[in-house]
């Protein structure tokens, strides 16, 4: 199945035009996501079995990329139920049916949302701020404060971690569960009010007691790394995907740089056009090849996990270091784009204007630069001798 037959050129023009209107009003994406939804998009991992389209994580990827590049706060948002959905996929194909529930639910119109973020926890998935407290019959009771909470206003299914530091003989044990939009003891707060991906809301999260059922948790999980298949699921389906946002809005940018070009002429060179400027075709060409080492590598990545490929100890470094491969070329991408583009482009409601506050956002989604570099330093050469 091609990305264009599930977002069609239409409907991706309606999101397109939609994006500049939420961007400017600080608003959720509702009428992207009614149009999405009807299309199917939703259900892209969810079997056709359950009424989904059965799709891996390599189309996933090639569609969550075409839809950055008309509306990327759309498209991050969306990642976020797309990586839940991801990572029961993930699982099932590797024997692991904990979280089918998820995929079935998910074709039944549910949406998922990603509460694992925290202020101060750059642990990750490896350790948690977030207080869970067992209860009597097997479920947990979650108090913390949940960052990054993209999909907000219409989540219905929320996924959270916590730990609980009396278990294992004192030395705690991280606990995964989902809490449902009728679960007392939460608060979204209405916080979002950023520099760029505006239209995602995502919205702090306050868990305080609030509690899951033994039924809807799902892991228990010892504090630190571990080779856990849901921790590789997560890693697999959120790096990939958040690359195939900042690719797509790289590709969407360099578009956009390609027509200014195309369209500015020189005044002092008698009306000649830009196109033919040699230092200006240099920063396109820049540009695009920049682009062209991306898009093979986020194909080939997310191949290997539809696969089943065993990249061993690589896998990490593998994904981490596509993660920052997209946001960084994305960035240097959309800077080459305004550059080429003229003062135009630095003005207020400038497609390329909103590009450039919303590509920023890549730089603060796990893994960060300087936790990424170190993942691959370790697979490579082993990890820091503290005594040397």
């Amino acid at each position: 199945m091609r990305p264009e037959d599930v977002l069609p050129d239409a409907l991706l023009d309606r999101i397109r035009g939609r994006a500049a209107g939420y961007d400017r009003d600080n608003a959720f994406f509702h009428e992207d996501l009614a149009d999405l939804a009807a299309a199917g998009y939703l259900k892209i991992f969810v079997p056709a079995s359950d009424g989904g389209l059965g799709l891996g994580l390599a189309a996933a990827a090639a569609l969550q990329r075409r839809l950055a590049t008309a509306a990327p706060a759309t498209a991050l948002a969306i990642n976020m139920h797309l990586v839940w959905t991801g990572v029961a996929h993930v699982l099932a194909a590797r024997g692991d049916s904990s979280l089918d529930y998820v995929l079935r639910e998910a074709g039944q119109g549910e949406i998922f949302a990603f509460g694992n973020s925290e202020p101060g926890n750059d642990s990750v998935l490896f350790d948690s701020r977030t207080k869970a407290v067992p209860q009597a019959g097997g479920g947990y009771a979650f108090t913390g404060r949940k960052i990054f909470t993209s999909l907000s206003p219409v989540w219905t299914r929320l996924g959270i971690f916590g730990k609980d530091s009396a278990a294992a003989d004192g030395a705690g044990q991280l606990v995964h569960g989902f809490i449902t939009r009728e679960t007392p003891g939460y608060e979204i707060l209405p916080d979002w009010d950023t520099l760029g991906m505006r239209a995602s809301q995502s919205n702090t999260t306050v868990l305080a007691e609030a509690v899951v059922p033994p039924e809807r948790i799902f892991r228990k999980l010892p504090v630190g790394p571990n080779a856990d298949p849901l921790i590789f699921a997560i890693f697999a389906c959120f790096e990939t995907l958040l690359a195939a946002v900042y690719t797509g809005i790289g590709e969407r940018a360099l578009s956009l740089g390609v027509q200014a070009v195309k369209r500015r002429t020189s005044f002092k060179n008698g009306g000649r056009s830009y196109a033919q400027d040699p230092d200006i075709r240099w920063k396109v060409a820049d540009a695009a090849m920049a682009m062209d080492a991306l898009y093979p590598q986020l194909a080939s990545v997310a191949a290997d996990v539809d696969s089943l490929a065993d990249h061993g100890g690589q896998w990490f470094p593998k994904l981490v270091g596509l993660k920052v491969s997209a946001t960084e070329t994305a960035r240097t991408v959309v800077d080459l784009a305004i550059r080429v583009s003229g003062g135009s482009s630095y003005f207020r409601g400038s497609e390329l204007e909103r590009l450039y506050r919303d590509v920023l956002a890549g730089m603060f989604h796990p893994s960060d630069d300087e936790s990424a570099h170190n993942t691959v330093a370790s697979a490579w050469l082993g990890p820091l001798d503290p005594d040397a």
